[in-house]
């Protein structure tokens, strides 16, 4: 690929301040893009983005960060919704609070970001929205069950969403990650009773026995946004070691 591939091109990350979404904002000014990140706390942006303070669980704060970023880079042309969090716990352990909670960020963050972007999105001649959805939506993990849910429904909406703009000259996909090597996993294994044991049971999860690296997903983002894929619209792009798809033997 070019590594000028996205020049003269206006991406926005969500969550891009940290772990995925940093990578991406990086790999994305690597390859030319210029790049606004909104982030609840934007201060951590890589240099050169353009720092946009945005809670995607707020219209009016979206439609806020929208503007910014058309005011200051003059358009948009890639969204890459990757904002999100995450949940613990089996049907029982979550109450009707944290589900609204989970979901409204998840899943309605998503769609507040891409319905303000829309407009400009339709004016671009290389129009992406990638959307960051996980191993979760396609293989049942333990205790996982409303972050599963938010996660099957981003993988769903995706498919719609590419159904819906593929003739408008917009592509969607999404991604999907393994267990990646993020701070909010850093943070779930620092409060296990043995983060030792917990992380090698993760790393054994994996086919290619380790976490996914931000980097490694960053990459797969870029993949589905760039313009030298004007045919890929509509794909979930696994990035997870080959959990979803390969059933090796154990290791002898």
């Amino acid at each position: 690929m070019s590594s000028q591939e996205f020049d003269g091109l206006v991406a926005i990350v969500t969550g891009g301040a940290s772990g995925i979404g940093d990578s991406t904002t990086r790999a994305l000014q690597t390859r030319g893009a210029k790049v606004a990140v909104l982030d609840l706390n934007p201060a951590n942006a890589a240099p050169g983005a353009l720092q946009v303070q945005c809670d995607v669980a707020d219209d009016a704060s979206v439609q806020n960060a929208i503007g910014t970023t058309v005011a200051e880079l003059g358009g948009i042309d890639v969204v890459i919704n990757n904002a999100g969090i995450g949940a613990q716990g089996d049907v029982a352990a979550n109450d009707d609070d944290e589900w609204h909670r989970v979901w409204d960020i998840n899943v309605v963050g998503m769609v507040r970001v891409t319905r303000a972007a829309l407009p400009y999105l339709r004016k671009s001649e290389h129009a992406s929205v990638v959307n960051t959805c996980s191993i979760a939506a396609t293989a049942g993990l333990p205790e996982r069950v409303l972050y599963s849910a938010t996660k099957g429904a981003i993988l769903a909406m995706t498919r719609a969403m590419a159904a819906d703009h593929l003739r408008e000259g917009i592509r969607v996909n999404c991604v999907n990650p393994g267990t990646a090597n993020t701070p909010w996993i850093g943070n779930l294994l620092s409060k296990a009773p043995d983060p030792e044991a917990e992380r090698a049971a993760l790393n054994a999860r994996q086919p290619h026995g380790r976490l996914v690296e931000p980097d490694e997903v960053a990459s797969a983002i870029c993949y589905l946004a760039s313009p030298l894929n004007a045919s890929t619209s509509g794909v979930d792009l696994a990035v997870d070691g080959g959990m979803e798809a390969l059933r090796l033997r154990p290791a002898e």
